[in-house]
């Protein structure tokens, strides 16, 4: 009886490009842990000590009521659109106009990446915002 030689199993992936799917996964299950879903109270307090009450007429009520509706509290909020721009942060502030995003090349009003908009620190997302209600159209822009 002859003895069966098999021939040699292929691997799906290299092992260099497995090691760097499974690094590139397990650094967006971090990236993504880091964000911060404000309470209403917590984010009413932040924002009244950066002095958003009362700026532009706008009524502390107003800045939460603009998160809320824009993030759901959630500085990590993102949408993309179709046109390859993005709305980033707790505001969803677009990167048309007021920061720079890597898919396309605009204004950028505020001087900042949109990932910055994407931190637990409000305060890029607060100094963009205000500038954007110096604007005619206020929030409603």
């Amino acid at each position: 009886m002859e003895a069966r030689s098999w021939p040699p199993r292929r691997q799906l992936c290299p092992p260099g490009i497995t090691w760097l799917a499974l690094a590139s996964l397990l650094s967006c299950l971090f990236a993504s842990s880091k964000a911060r879903v404000f309470s209403r109270c917590e984010l009413a307090k932040a924002l009244n000590d950066f002095g958003l009450d009362g700026y532009r007429g706008y009524d502390l009520a107003d800045w939460v009521c603009l998160a809320y509706y824009a993030s759901g509290f959630n500085t990590d909020a993102v949408d993309h659109e179709a046109d390859g721009s993005t709305n980033n942060g707790i505001f969803q502030i677009s990167s048309r106009k007021w920061c720079k995003n890597l898919a396309l090349s605009g204004p950028n009003i505020c001087r900042l990446y949109c990932t910055d908009l994407l931190k637990n620190d409000l305060k890029d997302s607060v100094v963009c915002v205000m500038k954007i209600v110096q604007e005619p159209q206020g929030m409603a822009y």
